[in-house]
Formats: C-alpha cells, structure tokens, sequence
C-alpha cells in the first residue's frame, strides 16, 4: 500500500496526459471518460498539492457524472486525499467503497493504513501543542521570575 500512495509521476508523462486531455477538450468541448481518469489519476500522483486537488476535483466530477465507475473513484479519491494527508476525507471514501465491496483487502489494507497516519498525526498534534504549553509555561516562569527581582 505505502508503494501505490508513494507513486509519483514524471512530468513527461503528466505532460503527455494534459496534452490529451486539452486536445479533447479544444476539438470536442468535452472529454473522455477514460482521458480525464487518466489525467486525474495523473495528478493524484504528482508532486504538487495543486495538481493533487485538481485531480481529485476531476475524479469528484467522474463520481458525479458516472456512476458505472463509482468503485474505482472511491478507491483513487481515497488515495489522493490520502496523499494530501486529509485522513477523514480518504476514510471516508474508502468506507464508502467498501460499502460497494466489504471484503476488497486493498481497500481494507488503506483504510487500516489511513487509520494509522491519522492516530499518528493526532499524537504529533499532541506533542505540538504540549510542546508549546511548556515554552509558553518556561517563558512565564523566566517573566515572573525576573519581575520578583
């Protein structure tokens, strides 16, 4: 799992993908399907958050118009907002996916592994804010201190 939400793209083949994807939208004033997942799953796998959330944004629309492929935009949304650390929108997803299938073990597999960075996150979150309290704390004490003299 930590290999596929590790993937990134190189940008000639992002490239190749955008180029399709505007070339379609110039000639016929719309896309593809299979051309704008492409593009989408493209920008999920970038380096950049931008493109990351524009892909999401396309796979968001994919979900919205297209119902046959729901499960397969569920499992790549859940990816990228994975990607983006936005755990409770890829748990989300994921659950939703596994509503369709219960017992895909991929699926189950993110989901325990979103889970994770999730309790792990909030352990950092913790660390920083008691982190800060005791500087706060040490600077009041210096304050307090220095002010008795």
């Amino acid at each position: 799992m930590e290999e596929i939400l590790n993937d990134t793209i190189h940008n000639d083949e992002l490239e190749k993908f955008e180029k399709k994807y505007n070339e379609e939208l110039k000639l016929r004033g719309t896309v593809s399907t299979t051309t704008q997942f492409e593009y989408a799953w493209c920008m999920v796998r970038s380096d950049f958050k931008s493109d990351m959330k524009r892909g999401i944004s396309l796979l968001e629309n994919l979900f919205a118009s297209h119902p046959e492929g729901r499960r397969d935009y569920l499992y790549y949304l859940a990816i990228g907002h994975t990607r983006l650390q936005e755990y409770s929108e890829a748990l989300k997803h994921a659950q939703a996916f596994l509503e369709i299938e219960p017992n895909n073990q991929q699926v189950i597999a993110l989901e325990e592994m979103v889970k994770k960075r999730m309790e792990i996150e909030g352990l950092k979150g913790v660390a920083k804010a008691t982190g800060a309290a005791l500087v706060v704390g040490g600077i009041l004490g210096l304050g307090f201190a220095l002010f008795k003299k």
